[in-house]
C-alpha cells in the first residue's frame, strides 16, 4: 500500500463535503498538473492518503481512501487529464498544522516540506506513521 497526500481549499471542496459523498466517494477531479496526475496514475484500490486544508487551515483534517482507479477526468476537454475517486475514511483528532509539520525535523523531506503547491504528493511509510501520530492517531492506519 502506498501513502498520499491530497490538497483542497476547504471553501471549494472540504473533507466535509468529501463525507457527505458517502461510500460512492468523489472524483479527485480538475488537477492540471503532470506530476500530480502522474501520482494519481501510480495509485491503486485502498491506497490512503492524508486530506489536507490548503489556504485556510493549512492542516491535515483527515484520513480518505482510493477507490477508482485513475481514469479521464469528466472536467477535462484533454485527456491527457486523469485522475482517481477517494472517500472519506476518518477524521484526524489532533489535525497537524503546516507548521508543525515543518518544525518536525523527521519530516524535513516530506513532499508538503518541499514541494508546497503540488496538490497531490506521494508519502512515505515513515512520513505517515508520523503525521498521524502528531495527530492522534497511533497506530497509524
Amino acid at each position: 500500500m502506498n501513502h498520499w497526500l491530497f490538497k483542497s481549499e476547504p471553501f471549494k471542496f472540504s473533507l466535509d463535503d468529501l463525507k457527505t459523498k458517502g461510500e460512492k466517494g468523489e472524483e479527485w477531479d480538475g488537477v492540471r498538473n503532470y506530476a500530480a496526475r502522474n501520482n494519481m496514475r501510480a495509485m491503486q484500490i485502498g491506497d490512503l492518503g492524508f486530506f489536507y486544508h490548503s489556504n485556510e487551515g493549512l492542516n491535515v483534517v483527515g484520513i480518505v481512501e482510493v477507490c477508482a482507479l485513475a481514469h479521464p477526468d469528466s472536467t477535462a476537454d484533454d485527456p491527457r487529464w486523469e485522475c482517481v475517486d477517494i472517500r472519506y475514511v476518518r477524521d484526524m483528532p489532533n489535525p497537524p498544522t503546516l507548521a508543525d509539520i515543518k518544525a518536525n525535523p523527521k519530516l524535513s523531506e516530506m513532499a508538503l516540506v518541499r514541494l508546497g503547491r503540488l496538490s497531490v504528493q506521494p508519502v512515505t511509510r515513515a512520513e505517515w506513521e508520523e503525521v498521524c501520530r502528531m495527530g492522534g492517531l497511533v497506530p497509524a492506519p
